[in-house]
């Protein structure tokens, strides 16, 4: 179809890839962005010099509603990255955190549903849905939390998880989830919901607020200390950035089976690491030990989170996940790369988990 795909938040990390993925298939693509976070005129300027007119560059915010309406008017499908990302930020400036993550999605979802209501629209959503999971048991087992629960143990967090919302950003990406979920169960507008744990990789030019994994490495290749809140055995599961683009594209392509549902999506048992054995593997990397500073635990900051995502991968037909050892040491030289700087590693070809 020669109409465009539209993809709000275009310019950012997961953004790019995936605009990047839509180009090299042959799609024209539609990027709406502020351009507001540090990199993404870096990467703009990148997915220009690689697909050149196939990319349509929309400068706007999404709080603009008439640039929502007209960017909507002929696309073929929408993704939704376009947001306020950080839990600190949403604490600093709760006013702006409302008016991006529930005020945006709401003006996407409206127009969309008086544009007919055909067009499907993907949603970017977070595991901060379901809080601080502080009603769960964990043990500390080789410098890491695990659940006490052998169910969860095995196989993580599922969407049968009761929602709570904790922080301005829990309570404004939570009622963004639920309102694109509701546009397809009031109006028939076809839906689906990511419920995301950390998705790291190329193109991510992380901070301390958002996008940590490439934020630590960052500072560990610049011999800079790295700080922890906590006490560092809090355990995500990093799901690679290619993982994370295939789920969207495979959630656009069966839209019609999976409409109205929401998934949570990472790595899965398999790729959960706690924060300081991903620091160990990334010294491994830079060839010193990493520097650490700690600081207190963060608000709704969760001791383990890790997705069970055996409900996307049957929904969705997703292909094995890069093992995060893997995943990691290609971002690692992908930064260093993009710095100029020396990183004493050959990373062998990316294994799956």
């Amino acid at each position: 179809m020669t109409q465009p795909v539209l993809v709000t938040g275009g310019a950012g990390f997961i953004g790019a890839n995936l605009v990047d993925r839509l180009a090299a298939d042959g799609h024209r693509v539609r990027v709406l962005d502020a351009l507001s976070r540090p990199g993404t005129e870096h990467n703009l300027t990148w997915l220009r010099s690689r697909h050149g007119d196939a990319i349509e560059f929309v400068h706007a915010d999404i709080r603009d509603r008439a640039a929502v309406i007209a960017a909507v008017a002929d696309v073929q499908a929408v993704f939704h990255f376009a947001a306020q990302v950080a839990v600190t930020t949403s604490l600093d400036d709760p006013q702006a955190d409302y008016d991006i993550n529930i005020g945006g999605t709401f003006s996407l979802l409206e127009a969309l549903r008086r544009c007919g209501g055909d067009v499907p629209l993907i949603f970017a959503s977070t595991n901060k849905v379901y809080g601080d999971l502080a009603d769960l048991d964990f043990v500390r087992e080789h410098d890491a939390y695990v659940p006490a629960d052998p169910d969860v143990r095995a196989h993580g967090i599922g969407e049968a998880r009761p929602l709570d919302f904790h922080t301005p950003y829990g309570v404004s990406k939570g009622a963004a989830d639920q309102y694109v979920l509701d546009y397809a169960r009031s109006f028939g507008v076809p839906t689906c919901v990511l419920r995301m744990s950390c998705i790291y990789g190329q193109r991510q030019m992380g901070t301390e607020d958002q996008g940590w994994v490439a934020h630590f490495l960052i500072r560990a290749l610049e011999n800079r200390p790295i700080t922890l809140y906590g006490d560092g055995y809090q355990v995500r599961d990093i799901l690679d950035v290619s993982n994370a683009v295939d789920a969207y594209m495979q959630a656009w392509h069966r839209i019609d089976a999976v409409s109205g549902r929401a998934f949570n999506l990472g790595g899965g048992p398999a790729n959960a690491v706690s924060l300081r054995q991903l620091l160990a593997h990334m010294g491994d990397l830079v060839g010193h030990e990493v520097a650490v500073e700690w600081s207190d635990w963060r608000a709704g900051d969760q001791r383990y989170f890790v997705a069970d995502t055996r409900a996307a991968e049957a929904a969705l037909g997703l292909a094995p996940k890069v093992a995060w050892q893997d995943g990691v040491a290609t971002l690692a030289r992908w930064l260093a790369a993009e710095r100029r700087l020396n990183l004493p590693i050959d990373v062998e070809p990316q294994r799956l988990a």
